[in-house]
């Protein structure tokens, strides 16, 4: 289950959208396996300046705190308060009502430099 038209990390988070405006970030579906039953979820502010690598919020599950990492570099201009009272929504739907944040990239082509499908597929395959 990873989708063709979004980009990764090797930190299991995706990407959606291009150079066009801000792009959505989540967690991919191997991602929210692995942590098992998501019970909290801290974003970022809107209007935060988030760096590529550096961890920008925190998803706890019944298992453990995983750290979230800024994809890319840029604003958050948006985060998903839905996740607030329904965390659990990461699991049931991590590429579409689990998304956490929207993000103006401060490189809007460093999108293109992100994983594609087949290479994510790779690196969760090992």
């Amino acid at each position: 289950m990873i989708p063709e038209d979004l980009r990764y990390t090797a930190e299991h988070e995706w990407v959606a959208g291009d150079a066009a405006g801000p792009v959505r970030v989540g967690v991919t579906h191997f991602a929210q396996e692995a942590l098992g039953d998501i019970v909290f979820v801290e974003l970022p502010a809107v209007g935060a300046e988030v760096t590529a690598g550096e961890p920008c919020g925190e998803i706890e599950s019944t298992k453990s705190v995983s750290e979230i990492y800024a994809p890319l570099t840029g604003t958050v201009v948006a985060r998903n308060e839905a996740l607030v009272d329904a965390p659990e929504t990461v699991n049931a739907d991590p590429y579409g009502a689990g998304w956490l944040v929207q993000l103006a990239p401060v490189d809007p082509q460093a999108v293109s430099g992100l994983l594609d499908a087949a290479a994510y597929r790779e690196l969760t395959e090992r």
